[in-house]
């Protein structure tokens, strides 16, 4: 009989100020742009990563306790308290949307994932407020 294939999330979160700001659009076409999010201010993000994979005898697609150093390591440690536009060596030259930072968060962790055998990253989704959610499933255009 095949193993189940199920998903496993794991939710983490970082507070962080950033600005909406294109380099090589004018201030104008700035704030018309991205509107008040042109100016410094700061979010309470949460982002959450899906796994997917069979059970095996061990009764764990991957260790949740595994998948949460990965995200501590990689993201959570880079981006808290931080200022998404200049402090954040990997968001450098990134306009820092809650799309784009789920792309990159996205690059980040999926090399570190790809070692665990039979576990797949699936999903990454990114609240920016509690009203604002993006999800990435690593589909390039």
């Amino acid at each position: 009989m095949p193993e189940p294939i199920l998903e496993i999330t794991r939710r983490e979160e970082f507070s962080a100020a950033h600005r909406l700001h294109d380099p090589r659009l004018s201030a104008e076409d700035n704030v018309r742009m991205y509107g008040p999010c042109n100016t410094e201010h700061g979010h309470n993000y949460a982002f959450e990563v899906t796994v997917r994979g069979p059970v095996p005898r061990s009764g764990m697609v991957m260790d949740l306790n595994r998948l949460m150093v990965i995200l501590r390591e990689e993201i959570v440690s880079a981006v808290d308290h931080k200022h998404l536009n200049r402090d954040v060596p990997f968001l450098e030259g990134v306009i820092p949307t809650a799309e784009n930072l789920a792309v990159a968060f996205w690059r980040r962790i999926e090399p570190r994932l790809a070692r665990f055998e039979g576990a797949r990253l699936v999903s990454l989704r990114v609240q920016e407020s509690r009203d604002n959610v993006v999800e990435f499933r690593g589909e390039q255009g």
